[in-house]
């Protein structure tokens, strides 16, 4: 029983979506996601970013993961992009209270357009993450070939979202689906299929975590082994 049931937003109004939904859930996102977008600090663990490397998070958010990281990064530069503006108030707003605004920059982008030369003045990028957020990224295949022609030729690419659930009951998996919808979240279940077949020259290890509630992916280039 697959969770990947849930409707898409078109398009052409996901950030306008987005804004609705995040006008006044940003004041609280971080406490109540908290329980159940697990998988994250694992996520950053795993990133080992060159010393000076550079790292950019696609939808960045309140900007939790990418504070998180920058802490343990010290020497590393990391770049955010959102499409809310909503979320990026939130992020700018923490980015400042941890006085890592020299460390961490952030910018509003879509995950499908963006041009990381004209925004931030780079061409690649050692590091590049994408957290809880593919399964809300309607055309998430597209995002996914975007980033990974932003990666540098030893680049990495790491993924962590809502799996299938395989090794947890069917009921659980249709009621996370039926609630996930709610937010406009759609679990992607050809994930892994798509990532290996986009990455040809490169190696995708998948790791299932919480009887599959979570879903940790990394590709890295083929330079790296």
């Amino acid at each position: 029983m697959s969770i990947n049931a849930a409707t898409d937003v078109a398009p052409l109004g996901h950030k306008s979506t987005m804004e609705r939904m995040y006008r006044v859930q940003r004041h609280f996102y971080d406490v109540t996601r908290a329980y159940y977008l697990l998988g994250r600090d694992h996520l950053i663990d795993e990133l080992k970013p060159p010393a000076n490397g550079k790292v950019l998070e696609i939808g960045c958010g309140t900007g939790r993961n990418i504070i998180k990281a920058a802490q343990v990064y010290r020497e590393v530069t990391f770049h955010g992009i959102d499409i809310s503006d909503e979320m990026l108030k939130s992020a700018t707003r923490a980015v400042s209270r941890h006085q890592l605004f020299q460390q961490v920059k952030l910018a509003q982008a879509d995950a499908l357009t963006f041009d990381p030369q004209l925004v931030f003045g780079c061409a690649n990028y050692d590091r590049i993450y994408f957290s809880y957020t593919l399964s809300m990224i309607p055309d998430w295949q597209s995002a996914l070939r975007k980033a990974l022609t932003l990666l540098s030729p030893t680049g990495e690419l790491h993924i962590v979202d809502f799996g299938q659930c395989e090794q947890l009951p069917k009921v659980f998996r249709w009621a996370l689906g039926a609630w996930l919808t709610q937010f406009h979240v759609t679990p992607r279940q050809g994930l892994h299929d798509l990532l290996t077949s986009e990455a040809k020259d490169g190696r995708t290890t998948f790791t299932k975590m919480y009887r599959g509630y979570s879903w940790h992916l990394v590709t890295t280039a083929r330079e790296q082994y």
